[in-house]
């Protein structure tokens, strides 16, 4: 693309740029001029646009901060594609509003509280041999102590689990090199357990820890049994990694705040940020988490709250606890691809400083400690371990690397900078301002041991002038860098309305296998069969005393079951089933100003529960434009009201009458529209349609439509047998519905057949 847009401007500079038209109105001068743009501004154009129909190169997913949701987002286009819920209600997706995802959503109770939002923080993909494998996503709640984990089969939130013993957390979530744990660190110090103790009491009283999660791949889920924490003075730790290479095994935790001090406005006291940084440093803690799992096991731990807690003696004795100097109120621990070095970067500081595990590993197993702190816990020499020292401005904070050895980019909080520099001899290779005030930064793969290169983005915590005004709360800003050449180069501006996202993990497009449909009957939420599915033609209406159960099935363009009675007080429940197998075909339901709402995917099955207690007649819908049809794609819910003496329901009265002469008319429309699909079905079997799995499901679900439409006729023809014009016409036209579906799915696989190059399959 670089190579071509240098040509075309080469050819624009010597024959003027009016001869490149672009239409007939305009040619490329023109617009520039209209725009007020320049050739740097097309050639960063060109370089994010991705033409209608084209895919990105890069998925990155960002925590959505206060909205306890994740982003996704395409690289480079900057293209938002999808809100992931996770501890927070969203009703699109019906998240919060079905009754298996409320179940999820109970997991992260704390303590019997029911908590509907949550702060997310740092997101953390999967990875096999460290580097990322598509197939999970994690996140922690800043605010409540939890992990979530995300299936990225169908990017939905599978399980939520409560932190039993921190009372808030932020150094979450990092997986260790083939995703055996998930780490967790506390931020504030706390009574571990959320227990109650005076302040006056801090320092013997208040803990930090940091939890070790065990994540079982093959189910997908995090074994609460096989976790552990292991408790940490009362410093308030920040960010953590984990080793890889040499250092794999061991995970790394920065911290602030090491004067343990505690504020106090109202009682005369300086507040807090005079005394959390009055020191020259804080702690790096370098734990061996692979011991820790060992010691674990073996049972040298005590329970809190049923968790299985390393105490700091402990953890101290067994060699798995050591300190190392680090620039004061630092951000981010971050451990290059190759294991050997840990950065660290100082708010109030100008350097990074560059660890070297090696030294650092050499002084562990030497015992050469400079002192202990004042909990035992031995702090090696700072002088003795680091690698280089690096000034790069004003508030570095957080580290990613290039996919060019010994190459790292950091952001500059107060300098509103990003930083790239040569760790290995370190010099500072060039800097680029950002629009403002970064915190944390992303490379494509750039947190693993195999970083891609390519693009940075600049996470900034403000906009102010860089967007249309929307009032006093500004969007936050996601600045796209390319960082190829060896200068980097602002390209695209991306506003961020949801919340004050933290940091974002990229991967590869094509290390992503999301599904396009589930298997027929399935709760999305545990990736399960759901008991509940029913398949067209099983549906049925279970009654019980004081409880109704719906199990119905959605299609275009109509639920079955369509008219659903209760009585007043009743528990209703609706199971519903999307029947559909083409992809995107997804349906909804909501009962208006009862209850809703679901999303049904393909394939989904999924449950609304409700207390019928008000009498009326209720429109049910579907929410998600489904069909040509989808207005019709309705029924009712009918309340009667207590004391309301049972009868026998009458049937609906057809407003239209209907003769043989219409049963004619649409009887042929029907026989027409039969030959228009036998045309198109004689194309796809004439070409190689099963090497693309995408008509294959296509055709499935055709066949699927054809076969209700053999029903839908069969039912027309005897009505017309027996003379029953008005019968005959309504089954005829549902029969042709039918049909109408199957042929716009037969069109879409033609039309995909043909762009694809099909080919010719000789008979």
């Amino acid at each position: 693309m670089r190579s071509i847009l240098k040509t075309s401007v080469a050819v624009a500079s010597l024959v003027g740029w009016g001869t490149l038209s672009v239409s007939a109105a305009e040619n490329l001068a023109d617009v520039m001029k209209r725009r007020g743009l320049s050739q740097k501004d097309l050639l960063a154009a060109a370089k994010t646009y991705t033409p209608t129909g084209g895919r990105d190169e890069f998925v990155v997913f960002s925590s959505g901060g206060q909205s306890g949701q994740i982003m996704v987002y395409g690289v480079p286009s900057m293209r938002l594609l999808k809100y992931i819920a996770v501890f927070t209600p969203e009703p699109w997706q019906g998240f919060g509003f079905d009754d298996e995802s409320k179940k999820i959503l109970d997991q992260g109770k704390i303590d019997g509280r029911e908590i509907r939002w949550g702060d997310t923080h740092h997101p953390a993909l999967s990875e096999t041999n460290g580097k990322p494998d598509g197939e999970f996503l994690f996140i922690n709640d800043k605010a409540n102590p939890r992990v979530a984990v995300v299936s990225l089969h169908d990017f939905e939130t599978q399980q939520i689990v409560v932190n039993p013993i921190l009372q808030s957390e932020h150094g979450g979530t990092f997986v260790t090199p083939n995703s055996e744990y998930v780490i967790e660190a506390a931020q504030y110090p706390g009574v571990l357990g959320r227990g109650y103790a005076p302040l006056s009491e801090f320092n013997d009283k208040f803990r930090g820890a940091v939890t070790y999660w065990k994540f079982d791949r093959a189910k997908g889920r995090i074994d609460v049994e096989k976790s552990f924490s292991i408790e940490l003075p009362p410093y308030t730790q920040d960010l953590a990694d984990a080793g890889k290479g040499p250092s794999d095994g061991w995970s790394f935790i920065n911290s602030f705040c090491a004067e343990r001090y505690v504020g106090g406005i109202e009682q005369g006291r300086p507040p807090f940020e005079a005394g959390c940084s009055a020191n020259d440093a804080d702690y790096l803690h370098v734990i061996n988490w692979k011991k820790a799992a060992e010691v674990a096991a073996a049972g040298k731990t005590t329970k809190i709250n049923g968790h299985d807690v390393i105490p700091m003696k402990t953890a101290i004795d067994e060699g798995l606890l050591f300190l190392i100097a680090e620039p004061k109120s630092p951000h981010g621990a971050d451990v290059t691809p190759d294991g050997k070095y840990i950065i660290v970067g100082g708010k109030l500081d100008t350097n990074v400083t560059v660890y070297s595990w090696e030294k650092i590993k050499a002084a562990i197993d030497a015992k050469q400690f400079a002192s202990k702190d004042p909990y035992g816990i031995p702090i090696l020499d700072m002088k003795q371990v680091i690698h280089k020292q690096v000034q790069l401005g004003l508030g570095p904070l957080h580290t990613q690397y290039d996919s060019k050895p010994c190459i790292a980019y950091t952001s500059l909080y107060v300098d509103s900078q990003v930083a790239k520099y040569d760790y290995c001899e370190g010099k500072v290779l060039d800097k680029i301002s950002v629009h403002y005030n970064i915190g944390h930064l992303m490379t494509m793969e750039g947190d693993s041991a195999a970083p891609a290169g390519k693009y940075l983005v600049a996470l900034n915590k403000l906009a102010i002038d860089r967007f249309n005004p929307v009032g006093p709360l500004h969007p936050q800003n996601h600045q796209l860098i390319d960082i190829t050449g060896d200068k980097m180069e602002l390209l695209y501006d991306m506003p961020v309305p949801l919340g004050e996202p933290h940091y974002a993990a990229a991967i590869a497009t094509d290390k992503l296998k999301p599904l396009i449909r589930y298997k027929y009957g399935t709760d999305s939420r545990t990736g399960l069969d759901s008991p509940f599915a029913v398949r067209p033609g099983s549906e049925k209406i279970v009654r019980e005393p004081g409880k109704v159960t719906v199990f119905g099935t959605a299609i275009r363009s109509h639920f079955t079951p369509e008219i659903v009675e209760v009585n007043e007080g009743d528990e209703v429940t609706f199971h519903i089933t999307n029947s559909e197998r083409a992809e995107d075909e997804t349906h909804g339901f909501a009962v208006s100003t009862y209850a809703g709402n679901l999303s049904l995917e393909p394939g989904k099955t999924a449950s609304l529960t409700f207390k019928a207690d008000r009498p009326g007649a209720f429109s049910f819908y579907c929410t998600e434009f489904c069909s040509a049809l989808h207005l019709e794609m309705e029924g009712y819910l009918m309340v009667k009201p207590k004391g309301l003496v049972d009868q026998v329901s009458a049937k609906a009265t057809d407003a239209v009458t209907y003769t043989k002469a219409d049963f004619d008319k649409q009887y042929k429309t029907n026989l027409d529209t039969q030959t228009v699909i036998d045309s198109v079905v004689k194309y796809i079997m004439s070409t190689n349609y099963k090497d693309f799995p995408t008509v294959v499901a296509l055709v499935e679900d055709a066949v699927d439509q054809l076969n209700f439409a053999k029903e839908s006729r069969d039912k027309t023809d005897d009505a017309a047998k027996k003379g029953d014009w008005q019968q005959g016409t309504l089954w005829a036209n549902q029969w042709w519905q039918y049909q109408v579906k199957a042929a716009d799915i037969g069109l879409r696989v033609k039309t995909y057949l043909e762009e694809h190059g099909a080919k010719t399959v000789a008979k």
